[in-house]
């Protein structure tokens, strides 16, 4: 049940790939309910023939090994998916076994083989979840063949015909086959979706973690200005005492500097943090644009800058980690694929601000056009690079929709070779005039 974790592959250490065991367990107690109670019905109330002995021990088996998991390990236990592929394998098995000797595809619980399948698509590896599929369709295939009778009134035999039997194995094989590979689908997109918000998240935090080092600086030259207050005014005692003495003399000189000196930087750092902070938070729109567009100046391609409105006027933004560092990865994404040029366009009113960055690069494929933003999808190729997970550009489009923008990806032109991301928020968002 519990393997060393040099045995487990790198996927499957995920926790995403690593079913909790009280969930199994859960599940499993709803089942063997399940199935007791329907025993009981049909055999004492329906009064229907029934091999109660047999399917009694079917049920206490599944209910001993799910004790046995109980006792056995703590509730918030995960189980690797080699060990998930054995329990929902025994669930499956025990649940043919108990349809076989109650009629087979003719019972009408037997869609109940797609509940382990369906369980393990959403949870697992699909290298382990495939055999599982692969028994499941054996199972359902000797069912149609099992000579034992559906219980019924009377001890009377429902006689299916071979049509009806064929026609509930393609009913149960499609729906299996249809919502494991739905359930692996969604699994496997929320698990992306996931792990790329958490990217989002740590790539925001560094951001903010960068932008508080001015108070980290504050707080110390705050915590230190009483030590080095009190090795100043023991270094003039020093010097007032030993001023005839020549041996001393010069080191306390020397002390005494060197402490009005660490009291001089501390109070740089201190005003770097009050009074720059004003002009540190707030800049104006062309002054930020400016900003995030000069590290992409030295990479090979023109950049230009244009601004179709005068900066008289013009919005003045906080400085937003999140919005910088989105616009910065959609120009640098445009750098990239650019052949010769990109193009970088502002403009404002009085109830919009937009940003428009455009390449000439070869645009975006028909197929990734509409997909643009979503985790791991890859925004273009160029045969000098290798292609990207595309997590970058969610990120950036995540931290600009957050902070109020709409953002719009679509190709130049027949005309005009190329692709333009288009950056819009509502003035009254982005400009902290606006919001006293």
């Amino acid at each position: 049940m519990v393997d060393s974790v040099e045995s487990i592959p790198e996927e499957d250490r995920h926790s995403s790939r690593r079913l909790r065991l009280e969930t199994l367990v859960r599940l499993r107690w709803l089942a063997v309910c399940g199935q007791t109670v329907t025993v009981l019905i049909v055999a004492f109330w329906l009064r229907f023939p029934l091999p109660l002995v047999a399917s009694g021990a079917l049920i206490a088996a599944l209910a001993v090994v799910n004790f046995y998991l109980m006792i056995r390990y703590p509730a918030t236990h995960r189980i690797d998916p080699v060990a998930a592929f054995a329990l929902l394998g025994f669930d499956l098995l025990q649940l043919c076994a108990l349809l076989f000797i109650t009629g087979g595809l003719a019972n009408p619980f037997a869609a109940l083989i797609c509940v382990p399948v369906i369980i393990s698509f959403a949870s697992q590896p699909i290298r382990y979840s495939t055999p599982l599929i692969v028994i499941a369709m054996i199972c359902i295939t000797i069912l149609a063949f099992t000579p034992f009778p559906l219980p019924w009134f009377g001890g009377a035999e429902i006689s299916v015909h071979s049509v009806m039997q064929f026609g509930v194995w393609c009913s149960i094989a499609s729906t299996m086959t249809f919502a494991a590979f739905y359930a692996y689908r969604v699994s496997k997109e929320a698990g992306q979706l996931a792990d790329a918000l958490a990217a989002t998240e740590l790539v925001l935090q560094r951001e903010k973690h960068l932008s508080q080092l001015d108070g980290l600086a504050a707080a110390a030259a705050h915590e230190l200005g009483t030590p080095l207050a009190t090795i100043s005014v023991v270094a003039k005692e020093m010097e007032r005492e030993l001023k005839t003495d020549d041996r001393f003399r010069e080191d306390v000189m020397l002390l005494r500097s060197q402490s009005e000196r660490c009291r001089d930087i501390l109070r740089r750092l201190t005003t770097l943090s009050v009074e720059g902070d004003a002009h540190l938070r707030r800049l104006p729109l062309s002054s930020m644009m400016e900003e995030i567009v000069a590290p992409h100046r030295e990479a090979g391609i023109q950049l230009n800058l244009i601004e179709k409105d005068p900066r008289k006027g013009e919005p003045v933004t906080e400085r937003n980690a999140g919005i910088m560092y989105g616009l910065g990865n959609v120009i640098e994404n445009a750098v990239d694929y650019a052949r010769k040029e990109v193009t970088v366009t502002v403009e404002h009113n009085q109830d919009r601000v937009l940003i428009v960055v455009e390449d000439d690069g070869e645009g975006y494929a028909p197929d990734i056009l509409t997909r643009i933003g979503e985790p791991y999808v890859t925004k273009r190729q160029k045969e000098d690079r290798a292609g990207g997970l595309g997590l970058g550009l969610f990120i950036a489009k995540t931290l600009l929709e957050r902070s109020g923008a709409v953002l719009s990806f679509e190709n130049r032109g027949p005309e005009t070779a190329g692709a333009r991301v288009r950056v819009e928020w509502p003035r009254m968002l982005i400009d902290a005039h606006s919001t006293k």
